[in-house]
Parts: C-alpha cells; sequence; structure tokens
C-alpha cells in the first residue's frame, strides 16, 4: 500500500493541508468506513461542504461526494481515492466547470481559477492497525485567482481541522467498532 503520487497532479500547491489518523482496524475495514460515513454523520464538516457545494444530498457518503461533479476521479486504488475540483473556489455560486478527465484536470491553468487536489488513502499500520491519510493541495492561478485563494484562507486555516475531528474520527470510530464485533463473533 503506497502513498499516491501527489506531485503527479499538483506538485507546488500554495495551500496544502495533511490529517493522519490511526485505527486498530485493519486497513479494509478502515477504508470502506472511510469511504461510508456520511455527511450527515460529521456534524459541522457535512453541513460547509453543502453551504460551498450546493444541492448536494444531506446522506450523501464521502465517496459518493468526491466520485460524482464537480469533482473528477484522477486516480482510484483499492485503498486510495484522488480526486480534482477546479474553478472560482472562493465565490458563493457554484463556479466549477466539469471536468471531462484527468487529463483535463492535468492541463487546466485557466487564470482567475484554482486548482483542488482532494487525496484519501489508507496505509498499513506499523503494528494491528492502519492509518487514515487526508491531503488537500490548491493552487491558484493569475492574479485574480490568487487574490481569491488569500481572501479563502482564513477559512481554510479556521475549519480544515474538521476534516481530522469529523470525517476522520467517524471513520476510525466505525472501523474500530466492525474490528470489535468481528473478533466478538
Amino acid at each position: 500500500m503506497d502513498v499516491p503520487n501527489l506531485d503527479q497532479w499538483l506538485p507546488d500547491p500554495s495551500v496544502r493541508v495533511v490529517h493522519a489518523r490511526g485505527a486498530n482496524a485493519d486497513p479494509e475495514r478502515l477504508w470502506e468506513a472511510a469511504r461510508s460515513i456520511r455527511l450527515d454523520h460529521t456534524r459541522l464538516l457535512g453541513r460547509l461542504v453543502r453551504w460551498r457545494i450546493p444541492g448536494v444530498p444531506v446522506h450523501s457518503s464521502f465517496q459518493e461526494l468526491f466520485s460524482q461533479p464537480p469533482f473528477c476521479v484522477l486516480q482510484e486504488g483499492r485503498f486510495a481515492l484522488l480526486t480534482g475540483l477546479v474553478g472560482r473556489i472562493w465565490t458563493l455560486r457554484r463556479d466549477y466547470p466539469q471536468l471531462d478527465g484527468p487529463e483535463e484536470y492535468s492541463d487546466w491553468d485557466r487564470a482567475g481559477t484554482a486548482k483542488v487536489l482532494f487525496a484519501h488513502w489508507v496505509r498499513e499500520g506499523s503494528r494491528d492497525g492502519a492509518t487514515l491519510h487526508s491531503e488537500s493541495r490548491v493552487q491558484a492561478y493569475g492574479m485574480q485567482g490568487r487574490l481569491g485563494l488569500a481572501s479563502i484562507r482564513p477559512l481554510i486555516r479556521t475549519f480544515q481541522n474538521l476534516v481530522a475531528t469529523d470525517a476522520m474520527a467517524a471513520a476510525v470510530q466505525e472501523a474500530e467498532r466492525g474490528e470489535r464485533e468481528a473478533e466478538r463473533s
């Protein structure tokens, strides 16, 4: 279970947010839990996602969220999912052009916009568990893009921890509960 090559998709980000959370569960169980956690299981994070991307159903799982527009699946593996999003991410309007595939994401560099990479993966731990990883990267293009990104940096700084405390914590809790149930049966 290797770390995905994120530099292949966004090598020089202006913003990089990294989280990791260990679990007393096997990699398969942890990955399944991470994929199945729903927005309504994540308290504030789920509400923020729905505010920034209007129209997302409250009961959507993170797998469903990241696998459909406005996101573009860039790479998917046994225990990994990399998705991308482009557009004017700082506006309150849903201004995220739909991409036709990974190549269009790679080529994206339109002035006045940003490119965002969301990477989630699980690695086997050194002991009897696994670690869930999440990394987000953002690159702005052109002066308007850099100004737009600067305007939301305080939001990113304030709320980025919710990835670990809401979503990843819920996934770990679910995986560990499943592990305990499996041990009892």
